[in-house]
């Protein structure tokens, strides 16, 4: 039976308790996705051990749960408790957490020797390198600071912000600012009396490059930036 179905386990004062779910279901519904209950909940009974078929009692439900129900004090298991991952979902959450590390370190950082922000993959193998540990469940921001402490023993990295003046022609001016809005915090807008946008943006390092190719791209290669560290 639970080669289909994974579980959930909450603990008060001692007590355990545990429902069947289906993992996928149940993996949407701690993710906060819109998903009806019985949709996750596989067996409308609670558990002090589920492996073993042991159901709670219902003095127990009470005290607990406030209620004798076993439907309705499994739902509040579900709600309170801690879904156990199959290793498949766990493998997949924890590469998909990896990857927004990743991301995370290099908007954010450069390499001071070049200036230049590290290539994902230099920082994808760093990682690999020092065998960080990720957990799965835990903020990707949060996370990255620990990592980034850790990558710091074998390649250089500067958190950095820039400042980015730039002037775009009036027929490229729409499509520019909304591809600025994407890399970073626009100030300083001014209106040349030809219609073209003067601004400055600022960015994080890392973003620099995909931001330029970006702006020569909107604007056929027609602006013109002035690039200041900050």
């Amino acid at each position: 039976m639970q080669n289909k179905f994974t579980t959930v386990r909450f603990t008060a004062n001692g007590d355990r308790f545990e429902i069947l779910v289906h993992p996928d279901n149940a993996l949407s519904f701690k993710l906060g996705r819109n998903i009806d209950v019985s949709q996750v909940i596989a067996i409308d009974e609670v558990y002090s051990d589920s492996s073993k078929g042991q159901r709670v009692n219902s003095e127990k439900l009470e005290k607990h749960f406030k209620t004798m129900d076993h439907s309705e004090a499994a739902k509040l298991v579900l709600e309170k408790g801690e879904l156990q991952l199959t290793t498949e979902q766990r493998r997949k959450k924890t590469e998909d957490k990896r990857k927004q590390i990743i991301a995370i370190i290099a908007r954010n950082f450069i390499d001071p020797r070049t200036g230049l922000p590290h290539p994902p993959t230099r920082i994808e193998q760093a990682v690999q390198e020092v065998k960080i540990s990720i957990d799965p469940f835990k903020d990707a921001q949060e996370q990255s600071k620990v990592v980034i402490e850790q990558l710091r023993t074998i390649i250089p990295l500067k958190s950095e912000k820039m400042k980015i003046r730039i002037r775009v022609p009036p027929q490229f001016s729409p499509q520019a600012i909304g591809a600025m809005k994407i890399f970073g915090e626009i100030s300083n807008e001014e209106w040349g009396s030809d219609g073209s946008w003067n601004a400055v943006v600022e960015i994080p390092g890392g973003v620099h490059t995909s931001m330029m190719e970006k702006l020569n791209s909107v604007t056929k290669g027609s602006a013109q930036a002035n690039i200041e560290v900050v």
